[in-house]
């Protein structure tokens, strides 16, 4: 009798995307700084974080907490990686920067880092702005998650940056 054959999350949960993404799972403690504008760090602040698995390793279930200028913030992202669109994907909601909204965010088809692109705006941002994430895992104990502001008119400044490193 022949063996089942293995579907396309299986084969990736063993040596593909998903098994990168898996990598990340775990418990870290870092430093998270913040920039509202360029070149001029706002806060420096301590952050501790966990990443679990979510349906069976599709997902990634990124949550975090710290503070942001003296007041606690807390955050959480659904990382995952999607065989229809060739990319990656990010929801990210925290008590600060997103107030009430989700930012959704993708990479272009076929990109091997997870490095994501999103926007946002409102009545008091009327042409929307971009959000670009970056997430690094520089081996097995540090992780590095930075994001940039992107102008209407594409210049890019660095947000934020966590640099983790694994609890053990």
């Amino acid at each position: 009798m022949e063996a089942p054959k293995k579907s396309k999350f299986d084969i990736s949960l063993e040596n593909g995307r998903h098994r990168e993404l898996a990598k990340m799972t775990g418990n870290w403690k870092g430093i998270a700084k913040t920039w509202f504008e360029p070149d001029k760090l706002a806060d420096e602040s301590p952050v501790t974080a966990s990443i679990a698995p979510a349906l069976g390793g599709r997902f990634l279930l990124y949550q975090y907490q710290g503070t942001m200028m003296g007041k606690p913030l807390e955050g959480l992202a659904i990382i995952g990686y999607t065989f229809e669109k060739n990319s990656y994907q990010v929801a990210w909601i925290d008590s600060f920067h997103m107030g009430t909204g989700i930012l959704f965010s993708e990479s272009q088809p076929g990109d091997d880092q997870l490095s994501v692109l999103g926007s946002y705006g409102g009545p008091d941002i009327p042409v929307p702005w971009g959000w670009r994430t970056e997430v690094l895992l520089v081996n097995d104990d540090e992780l590095v998650m930075t994001a940039y502001n992107i102008t209407p008119e594409g210049e890019e400044a660095k947000a934020t940056e966590v640099v983790y490193t694994r609890i053990k």
